[in-house]
């Protein structure tokens, strides 16, 4: 039942609050990221995938440790907690971004819902149309859903504040320094390592998730069927049962950093348009429900 309530607090508080518009947690962790990669990233020299792991330690042990040691002190240890996923969930601000790009696709402004979704995706706006612009936000919402909000209430409950900590610290560096480009590829090879292994077991949940909220069947067929062709071992099974849940197709073809990249397809479908973005935010924010269901279920048999 202690579980429940840190994270129905931790929700709350995303919900009331959202991401903290001063002074975010990860935006100090993001500077203290690019002193350490300046610090120890030499591409072309012996030994950098090494640097990248013992820059990686650095980032993440101590400020992880630190965690540990607040939520344990007496009365304050909760809120610790508390504050601890709170910082490391992004639902409303899932939603922030995502609604407002089905909002321009709706009233028919496609110049204003590519502008939204570039806050969203890596890929080119600009070469999107209007089912482009729907692909990348529907995508973004359940990929993000699962990085963002469900794996982080994942290693809470397993781990309590150390374990949220870790994890979005290890997501942050990935999407930081998690790059195959010739600057980032072996520096950054052990954060995209640790990232998809601390990811592995979540991302697999949260496929389980989104299957038993949508079409099920379907759901399971293209997880099973789509997901290994994906470059992502965690990405293809969210992408791939979100998709089939929702009854659309996404993936295919698409611009990142000026260069065309060869997507398979995912899910089964018509192409996603302004409906399918909302619909990808309710199966996130119901698959949410339901975990703090099974919680509060497993806290009532277990007490």
């Amino acid at each position: 039942m202690s579980l429940f309530l840190s994270l129905g607090a931790g929700l709350a508080l995303d919900a009331l609050l959202g991401e903290p518009r001063r002074w975010h947690p990860l935006v100090g962790f993001g500077r203290l990221a690019d002193a350490l990669q300046a610090r120890f990233n030499f591409p072309e020299a012996v030994g950098n995938r090494l640097r990248g792991v013992v820059a990686w330690c650095l980032a993440v042990v101590p400020l992880t440790l630190l965690a540990w040691l607040l939520s344990r002190l007496p009365v304050i240890g909760w809120l610790v907690e508390v504050l601890a996923l709170y910082a490391a969930l992004g639902l409303r601000s899932l939603a922030e971004h995502a609604r407002p790009v089905a909002v321009a696709l709706r009233g028919g402004d496609l110049m204003e819902a590519r502008r939204r979704v570039g806050y969203l995706v890596s890929r080119d706006p600009q070469a999107l149309d209007e089912a482009g612009v729907a692909r990348a936000a529907t995508e973004s919402v359940l990929e993000n859903g699962s990085d963002a909000v469900f794996a982080a209430l994942f290693w809470f409950a397993v781990a309590g504040a150390p374990g949220v900590v870790l994890y979005r610290l290890a997501n942050t560096l990935d999407a930081m320094w998690g790059y195959r480009t010739p600057r980032l590829n072996t520096f950054g090879w052990a954060a995209a390592r640790l990232d998809d292994a601390l990811n592995f077991i979540p991302a697999r949940l949260v496929a389980l998730t989104y299957a038993l909220l949508g079409r099920t069947r379907r759901a399971l067929a293209c997880w099973k069927a789509q997901a290994p062709q994906w470059d992502s071992p965690n990405a293809g099974p969210v992408m791939a049962a979100g998709a089939g849940a929702l009854g659309v197709s996404l993936g295919g073809p698409a611009i990142y950093h000026g260069q065309w990249h060869a997507r398979p397809t995912l899910g089964e479908g018509p192409a996603p348009d302004a409906a399918a973005i909302e619909r990808a935010l309710r199966l996130v924010r119901n698959g949410v429900l339901l975990w703090l269901a099974l919680v509060l279920l497993g806290g009532v048999l277990h007490g």
